[in-house]
């Protein structure tokens, strides 16, 4: 290599510092100052990592199905499959900074048209390596490696964002199967309650003690008790499977684990230390994993504006070959056969009709939607922590109210139910006191569960990054 190539080739080296296109800058759509003041934050300095169960809810067989969960559920198995994707992306990206390197064997044969006038034969043999090398000099290379770098980014937040989903609604599911149980376990009580009342008003009614409408209310009472079993036993079939599904497991297959469970968590409300909840940093909603998978996207898409820029100028390729040429295969490999070659080419786009022009124009409308959907998740995120925040407080009041109006009413209708037996009342009153007790019973029930599922709401609202220690 002579003085003036070696010169060139260190020019080059030089300007494939250069990287065309914006460096990006992370938007700043709303202050900290404004989330926290929208949100009520109570900013902490330091937090504490959310550890295996998220919500410390101490139930074995909930545990049990988490594991299961993020061992074989499908949602988990292909978040990691597009990670694995986006990593053997970045790594076919990132070799193309290198120079490469083929092995060519050749075999040339000429037989010129008679018709040409002089007629040539060319008969010749060639082995050795070519190299080829295309010099990043203004970075487009470079940007479009940042771009599959913060795809892979993506992708790993996007696999956080898939496990957080998968704890959220294996709880979730969970949850609404034990308050299923306990309405249905409830049920069936309270058709045995009806029984009594009703054998009691046909006691009486044989007697003489009281008329066929009050018997037939009696028995509608019963049936309408009897008829809200098989609702809630599909509910319990139902939230089984989904369970089942989120794990990667058949429908049946969790029956006897789910089985194992002698005590139901939802027969007790979740208490919580409600200011603690308030207790977060600002910076929490563009931590969340799927606002994180937002904001790699909106990386990934601005460094292909660089890659469309660098478009815009001359390219510099070096190609070369090392290796042997002879006219007769015996002496190819002899010493005398070496050959090699080099050439720096430089191409330098003229006439595309605007094509490169507009390639540029359409990165940046792209990199301006993505801004615009990053901005989104945001507000998406704020609104839901904030929604999460306001019905657990709201949700505790509201049980509080209605357990103390189960209990009131629970009483009065075992009052209402005596006097009847006594015959002191009429059995208007009885049927009244049941529907009202029933209706209490109920609303209760679901309330202990909806607190259940308003914690599981916040840990998934808050991306499932800090640990709670919010049990009283």
């Amino acid at each position: 290599m002579n003085y003036r190539s070696s010169l060139l080739l260190s020019a080059f080296f030089c300007l494939s510092a250069c990287m065309l296109g914006p460096d990006y800058q992370q938007p700043v759509f709303f202050t900290q100052k404004q989330v926290e003041q929208s949100l009520e934050l109570k900013p902490v300095q330091n937090m504490q990592k959310v550890p295996f169960h998220p919500l410390e809810l101490n139930d074995p067989t909930l545990n049990v199905l988490l594991k299961k969960g993020i061992q074989n559920a499908p949602t988990l198995r292909s978040a990691l499959i597009k990670l694995r994707q986006s990593r053997e992306s970045l790594r076919i990206q990132e070799t193309s900074l290198l120079p490469t390197l083929d092995a060519a064997a050749k075999y040339n044969y000429v037989n010129e048209s008679k018709n040409m006038g002089y007629m040539v034969e060319e008969d010749y043999y060639m082995a050795g390596l070519d190299m080829n090398w295309e010099i990043d000099i203004f970075g487009g290379t470079r940007r479009r490696i940042e771009s599959a770098q913060a795809n892979e980014s993506a992708s790993i937040e996007n696999l956080k964002n898939v496990y957080v989903s998968l704890i959220a609604e294996i709880t979730s599911n969970y949850i609404q199967l034990r308050t299923t149980e306990e309405l249905l376990k409830e049920a069936k009580k309270n058709v045995q309650i009806q029984k009594d009342i009703y054998q009691l008003t046909k006691d009486k009614y044989e007697t003489g003690l009281t008329n066929e409408i009050n018997l037939d209310q009696a028995r509608y009472q019963l049936e309408t008790t009897k008829a809200s079993i098989p609702q809630l036993e599909y509910q319990q079939v139902s939230f089984q499977n989904a369970l089942a599904l989120l794990v990667g497991e058949l429908p049946g297959s969790l029956n006897k684990i789910l089985a194992q469970n002698k005590k139901n968590l939802i027969q007790q409300p979740f208490q919580y230390k409600v200011d603690k909840l308030y207790e977060l940093p600002a910076d929490i909603i563009r931590q969340r994993p799927d606002v994180r998978v937002q904001e790699e996207q909106l990386i990934a898409q601005n460094a292909l504006i660089g890659a469309a820029i660098a478009e815009l100028f001359p390219s510099v390729n070096l190609s070369g070959m090392l290796g042997f040429e002879a006219l007769k295969f015996p002496k190819l490999f002899n010493h005398n056969s070496y050959s090699y070659s080099y050439v720096p080419q430089l191409t330098t786009p003229i006439l595309h009709f605007g094509a490169l022009y507009n390639n540029v124009q359409l990165q940046k409308s792209l990199k301006e939607e993505q801004l615009i959907a990053y901005e989104q998740s945001i507000l998406t995120a704020a609104q839901e922590i904030k929604n999460a925040l306001v019905s657990i407080d709201k949700e505790i009041k509201r049980n509080i109210y209605l357990t103390h109006a189960y209990q009131k009413m629970n009483q009065a209708a075992q009052l209402t139910r005596d006097k009847y037996q006594s015959g002191l009342i009429e059995y208007s009153m009885v049927l009244d006191a049941e529907e009202r007790r029933i209706s209490a019973q109920t609303d209760m029930i679901n309330s202990n569960g909806a607190l259940y599922q308003n914690i599981t709401t916040f840990y998934k609202a808050i991306g499932g990054e800090f640990y709670l220690n919010t049990r009283r």
